[in-house]
């Protein structure tokens, strides 16, 4: 016997694939920190906003947003805000300067860890490119995967918690964030820019590969593409504050995030250390609890060498 299917079905089939069809991806982000964070949307120019441009986000909460084809934008978490019932207020890292909860178009204060993407066109099976930057600095580690897509698809980001081994030139916030070189000294050898201005000139610098080393898939300086920028066509992409969070030992109102280094070596407490004050003296004590030892130990070992070939 033949049974009438109800219209709204075909509305509603017809409604998913026009959605499947101008849509790019799914962003899902995820609070896996011991604390509240507050991410921070920005459209690129060109773009549409998404759903929101700023939100709370409980620990172990989530929330899901839908990005057209063709979309670009980053994506950020702000920490130790204060926000009262009317949404007016700021954030001690990575605050977007609105003075509200929603970012309405204004992007994260350095130091902040960002998420960069640039969605395909939809067409073609053109790819999407996205990155996990620190630039800008690092104030909370966070993990991009991607799933449903073909290609590379890489996971990237940044697990480890470089405010523990921040060195003092660079530190801010009692701890809770990490400055780039170029956001603390502002000169065209860190910030890329000038005489600077290009890959050939602009290298690395000692902060960079500080960087580079606790986090090798993120961006550390502005040249950082080769290892450091990611494809994948046709995925979900989820983004992860404070990925494999370990207890943390600040309160909720004043934490640092705590997580596993996942570059191979051991987290240790913080240290204190200022990197260049290290270099000058020589004295291998007051880094050797830290990842800028071994970035120390790497080019005095470099230097030597060069020298006795000459």
């Amino acid at each position: 016997m033949f049974m009438a299917t109800p219209f709204s079905y075909y509305l509603s089939l017809v409604f998913l694939i026009i959605t499947k069809g101008v849509s790019g991806a799914t962003f899902t982000f995820v609070n896996k920190c011991e604390f509240t964070v507050w991410p921070g949307i920005l459209a690129s120019a060109g773009s549409p906003n998404l759903d929101s441009t700023g939100f709370e986000l409980a620990k172990g909460a989530s929330r899901t947003f839908q990005a057209p084809a063709g979309w670009s934008g980053r994506f950020w978490a702000r920490t130790r805000c204060s926000f009262d019932a009317s949404g007016l207020g700021s954030c001690a890292t990575a605050d977007c300067g609105s003075g509200q909860l929603e970012c309405n178009g204004a992007g994260a204060a350095p130091p902040a860890t960002l998420a960069e993407f640039t969605l395909g066109s939809g067409s073609g099976g053109t790819q999407d490119f996205y990155d996990v930057s620190l630039v800008d600095g690092y104030n909370l580690p966070m993990i991009v995967e991607g799933s449903g897509g073909s290609g590379t698809c890489a996971t990237t980001g940044c697990a480890t918690d470089l405010n523990r081994s921040c060195p003092n030139e660079l530190k801010v916030e009692d701890g809770d964030a990490c400055k780039s070189a170029c956001d603390a000294f502002g000169t065209p050898e860190y910030c890329c820019n000038g005489a600077y201005g290009s890959p050939d000139t602009c290298k690395p610098s000692i902060y960079s590969q500080l960087f580079k080393s606790a986090c090798p898939k993120s961006y550390s300086y502005a040249y950082d593409d080769a290892s450091s920028t990611f494809t994948c066509t046709g995925a979900d992409y989820t983004i992860t504050f404070c990925a494999s969070l370990l207890p943390s030992v600040k309160s909720a109102t004043n934490a640092s995030p705590q997580v596993p280094d996942v570059s191979g070596t051991s987290s240790e407490p913080e240290g204190g250390t200022s990197l260049l004050a290290g270099l000058a003296t020589g004295d291998s004590t007051k880094t050797r609890s830290s990842i800028a030892f071994h970035t120390i130990l790497i080019v005095v070992v470099s230097f030597a060498l060069s020298f006795f070939r000459l």
